[in-house]
């Protein structure tokens, strides 16, 4: 992974700054993200996404809003408790009244218990309707995600990387996921508590009310110089962080190259001027962060200073209440927080509109043509292959297959030679119908490859290539890959076959052993046996070997030849094989040079011709020599 590629840190702000004390308290100081190319429309399909949703997403918002509104009561209560403390502790001190009102206090006490209780009950029903639907949203993203992947042509999949695909699948989702459990119903709720407690702070007093208001700007206004001032600094601090991750990366990675040359004190004064660079912008953006909150405690407390003063003065005029200095208080603290995650949640939304608009970007992607609604019956497939004049290019202005002519007869060995680049591997694909051709036909048994469905036509064919795929399980359930339904003695037979029964018996587990990334007692010739050994037991009518024995030694090549001539018996076979000594047995010989064939014929009769085939084998051969 280059430097330029590293994941940058986020940021400390985000997410840093709840309410504590202090009048303003952001619930997030946020970074700006990736942006929706088309805001508007992506919102629109996501809601026509959401769909059969709607009623419960409404009955959400409800609860929601009544349980907020229910929590913005609650000061008020607490308010008139407190004044009718506060009067009757008076009145007894002077004589005059009955003192303190238990009975009243009370029932507020009961009145405010049963708010809060029913509040918490609302949050909780919304809570779980939103969970429920957001879980469902996923499911429904990540199966129309698997389900399209399994239509997309393979030219996608060429252009694009596995690591973007699996972001759609997960970051991308779960973005959209997370937004839909928390933001939506944090927009109500936010909205709601800023009007509610606004409402309620005017009905207390005005003047208090716009002494808040006028306080609350600075804050904001403080907020954005330190932030601005501040994102020069992160910036720079994820740019040398990912200078010091990738220099570590490359030197233990090429720690012994590094060591042969004797460059450690070279790497380690390169380090120590990444990491000072790291250290001093680090130090500066951590120290701006850490101000920001004792600063707006400050301006907070000034706040709330003025509200107390002015307060005291309304309440000696017989304004206000002491329980209404102390409601508004409480409401004040109550007021800025959400202010800010509305902001916030507009930058989540923004983010959730790029995440989402990634996903309908994918799902609205072009498919594979769709398969023929007539397909040719499967039976007694004998397996002769007809090319006829193909043409083909990945880019439509680039052709690399040119009036490509072959006839293979069943049970032939026809292998596929030429140097890199020739359109040996591209030839397969045509075949199997990963990629169509742009003109001309490919035929089996006669019939277009075309007037088959895509399934029937691979299930012909086995594939044995050069990158061994086998995945998380045990060496049994990998040849069961062919065949599903294979009883443990057909795959043992199949085994037997591939000479893999051999040095099974040698290991752990033998059969059971699991094979994994970690797998280091299997060799590479013993992985191959095994997806020959897959092959065998799938019983294809065609195979299809891709430089099959190219990345092992000359003993363990011989071995998997023998498997290999197991398998090709009475099927026709196509071998792409850059080692030529391998193919002298073939039948037929296609010799291809910039997506032509150039000779074709078996490997006495090429030799004999003193040609393009002749040249490459002879070259092989005297590099075998010279080595």
């Amino acid at each position: 992974m280059s430097r330029e590629n590293r994941k940058p840190v986020n940021s400390p702000l985000q997410g840093r700054y709840q309410g504590r004390g202090g009048m303003h308290r952001p619930g997030a100081v946020m970074l700006r993200g990736e942006k929706a190319k088309n805001f508007k429309d992506t919102i629109k399909k996501l809601l026509k996404y959401l769909g059969n949703h709607k009623p419960s997403i409404i009955a959400a918002f409800i609860m929601a809003a009544v349980s907020t509104t229910f929590n913005t009561i609650g000061p008020n209560i607490t308010g008139q408790v407190t004044t009718a403390l506060f009067d009757g502790f008076i009145n007894k001190l002077s004589g005059t009244g009955n003192g303190i009102d238990f009975n009243y206090i009370g029932k507020k006490l009961i009145f405010l218990l049963s708010l809060f209780v029913t509040s918490t009950l609302f949050s909780y029903i919304q809570g779980w309707i939103m969970s429920g639907i957001s879980m469902k949203i996923s499911y429904r993203f990540r199966k129309d995600i698997s389900e399209k992947i399994n239509r997309m042509p393979l030219k996608y999949f060429d252009k694009t990387t596995h690591g973007e695909v699996l972001s759609r699948v997960t970051n991308d989702v779960d973005t959209v996921s997370q937004t839909l459990n928390q933001s939506l119903t944090q927009i109500i709720t936010s909205a709601t508590t800023v009007i509610g407690t606004l409402i309620m702070m005017l009905l207390i007093s005005w003047q208090m009310t716009l002494v808040a208001l006028l306080i609350i700007p600075v804050s904001f206004l403080l907020i954005a110089f330190v932030v601005n001032f501040s994102q020069k600094y992160f910036k720079q601090q994820q740019d040398y962080l990912g200078r010091v991750n990738g220099h570590v990366e490359e030197m233990y990675g090429g720690h012994l190259v590094m060591k042969a040359f004797n460059r450690e004190a070279k790497s380690i004064e390169e380090f120590e001027k990444s990491n000072n660079l790291l250290y001093g912008s680090a130090w500066k953006s951590q120290f701006l962060s850490s101000i920001m909150m004792p600063i707006m405690v400050f301006i907070g407390n000034l706040g709330y200073v003025f509200i107390c003063i002015l307060g005291g003065y309304l309440a000696v005029k017989k304004a206000i209440t002491v329980g209404d200095i102390q409601a508004f208080i409480i409401y004040v603290r109550n007021f800025t927080q959400p202010i800010s995650q509305l902001a916030n949640i507009s930058n989540i939304l923004q983010q959730t509109a790029a995440s989402a608009e990634r996903v309908f970007e994918f799902l609205d992607e072009e498919e594979e043509i769709a398969d023929t609604g007539k397909p040719i019956n499967l039976d007694n497939i004998q397996g002769n292959v007809d090319f006829e004049n193909v043409h083909f290019g990945y880019d439509p202005d680039k052709i690399v297959i040119n009036n490509f002519s072959a006839s293979v007869k069943k049970g032939q060995k026809v292998a596929i030679v030429g140097p890199t680049g020739a359109g040996k591997t591209t030839m397969v694909k045509l075949l199997m119908r990963f990629y169509d051709v742009n003109e001309g036909a490919i035929l089996i048994d006669g019939h277009n490859i075309k007037e088959f469905t895509r399934n029937d036509l691979r299930s012909m064919f086995g594939m044995v290539l050069q990158d061994t795929w086998l995945y998380n399980g045990s060496i049994m359930e990998n040849i069961r890959y062919g065949r599903l339904d294979a009883t443990d003695e057909e795959v043992i037979a199949a085994a037997k076959a591939a000479h893999v029964d051999s040095f099974v018996h040698t290991l752990p587990d033998g059969y059971n052993m699991i094979l994994n990334e970690e797998t280091s007692n299997i060799s590479q010739g013993q992985k191959q046996l095994i997806t020959i050994a897959r092959a065998i037991l799938a019983n294809p009518k065609i195979l299809i070997f891709d430089e099959a024995t190219s990345s092992v030694d000359t003993r363990t090549e011989l071995q998997i030849k023998k498997a290999m001539d197991n398998l090709m018996k009475d099927r026709t076979s196509f071998i792409i094989a850059h080692r030529l000594s391998t193919i002298r047995d073939a039948d037929l010989i296609l010799v291809m040079n910039h997506g032509d064939i150039v000779e074709q014929g078996n490997h006495k009769e090429l030799l004999a011709k003193g040609g393009f085939y002749a040249n490459l084998y002879n070259s092989q051969f005297e590099d075998t020599k010279t080595g």
